[in-house]
């Protein structure tokens, strides 16, 4: 069922100093909106039938057991006070939400001149409500233009990224929390992962399950799609096995084997190394060709969160319950140490969500999650924290990089939101 959204926003006025330091480069000219509301409608959906690719036949028949910021905010408080907000009133039955912004030109009313925007959003902060459960998964689709949140409400909500951030679809189908979620390349399905063992399929236009891919025998924690070639679903599950998925099947091209549960996984760029993680600490690296482990990444003492291959293909981050990010050297005859950074900043908390981190669109820069309700964003080289920016109430489950140039951000919390907001240059 598609269900989409009418009116509905909302100027957060108590929490003014969160506000501030999320654009701290930015200390005039704050605001931010929320928007909620929803309705039904229904649609259909279309199969394809496309050749299966070479290696994911080769895998098939290989398969033996195939189962059916800095810290010092004190210079900004004073700000607060020196902010002059106006509330545009739009008619309840427009359709259109209440557009909130603080004044940014010389005629406006403004007490003290704006410093620029560098983003087109429509503030320099928007807050995304409408789930009624903690929010474990955020992702931008390749465009950049619409968002894609999964819940403990066992739904996805769909947003526009910009404008009002309309949240103009919601898919339902899930008996279970959903834990993690991927955009098709072509922008048109959503893959997600969830804690009814199942990986599954929806069409973004209808909001209709295209395919339920079934197999895995308990949780499936993390999910993955490759870059380049036939589109190939990854997944990881606390039946320790690693799911293969081509995704116009229903069952699975083949099973990788552990002996741990999995809660994270990667694909490397050329789509024939995966990089998995679990509750044994170390990061597996496998050769999806030859089904077998080639080398392991030691480094982390607990539990990894999550896994992320660089933008160009080098580099893996990951994160990891013992509170700390790192990153490795993924290229063929790297020397044996492959550590590269260490980054801290981003505690867990008592809650031990699976926290994720990830890199931005040029890898320069690199964001996680923590259970002390910040955003912490770093530089990937010097290993210093650029923001470490505040406005949840609760543990930040992940958080992502916009595609493309304008320098934004999306976060999900426990606290049943998102937060989309823009950096300083």
């Amino acid at each position: 069922m598609l269900i989409l959204v009418g009116a509905g926003a909302r100027l957060i006025e108590k929490n003014r100093r969160a506000i501030e330091l999320w654009r701290y480069a930015y200390a005039s000219s704050h605001h931010i909106a929320t928007r909620s509301n929803r309705a039904d409608t229904s649609g259909q959906h279309y199969t394809f039938t496309i050749p299966i690719p070479p290696l994911l036949l080769e895998l098939a028949a290989m398969s033996t057991d195939k189962r059916k910021a800095p810290n010092d905010d004190s210079a900004f408080l004073s700000t607060a006070n020196q902010l002059v907000k106006r509330q545009k009133s739009v008619p309840r039955d427009t359709g259109n939400a209440v557009a909130i912004a603080g004044s940014s030109s010389s005629t406006g009313g403004a007490l003290i001149k704006a410093i620029p925007r560098t983003s087109a959003l429509q503030a320099p902060i928007m807050e995304l409500a409408g789930h009624s459960g903690e929010v474990f998964a955020v992702r931008f689709d390749p465009t950049g233009e619409h968002i894609a949140s999964g819940s403990f409400d066992r739904s996805v909500l769909l947003w526009n990224t910009y404008g009002e951030c309309q949240n103009y679809g919601q898919i339902n189908g899930h008996k279970g929390a959903i834990l993690d979620l991927q955009w098709s390349r072509d922008s048109r399905s959503i893959y997600t992962a969830t804690t009814d063992s199942l990986v599954a399929d929806w069409d973004v236009e209808t909001g209709q399950r295209i395919r339920r891919h079934t197999g895995h025998e308990d949780i499936v924690n993390a999910i993955e799609i490759s870059r380049r070639g036939a589109e190939v679903i990854i997944s990881g599950s606390d039946d320790g096995t690693i799911g293969v998925w081509d995704p116009r099947m229903k069952e699975a091209v083949d099973y990788l084997e552990t002996n741990f549960p999995i809660t994270a996984v990667a694909i490397g760029e050329t789509g024939t190394e995966i990089y998995t993680g679990g509750i044994e600490n170390d990061i597996k690296v496998w050769d999806l060709r030859k089904k077998s482990v080639v080398n392991y990444l030691r480094g982390h003492t607990d539990t990894i969160t999550s896994l992320s291959v660089s933008p160009d293909g080098q580099s893996l981050l990951s994160n990891s319950m013992d509170s700390t990010v790192r990153t490795w050297d993924i290229r063929p005859f790297a020397a044996a140490d492959r550590s590269l950074n260490t980054f801290d900043g981003a505690p867990f908390g008592l809650e031990k969500n699976l926290i994720r981190a990830s890199w931005s669109p040029k890898g320069d820069k690199i964001a996680a999650g923590s259970g002390d309700r910040t955003v912490c964003v770093w530089d990937s080289e010097s290993k210093k924290l650029l923001y470490k920016l505040p406005g949840h109430k609760g543990t930040v489950n992940d958080v992502r990089f916009m595609p493309g140039t304008e320098p934004i951000v999306v976060s999900a919390s426990s606290d049943r939101n998102l937060l989309l907001g823009e950096l300083g240059k």
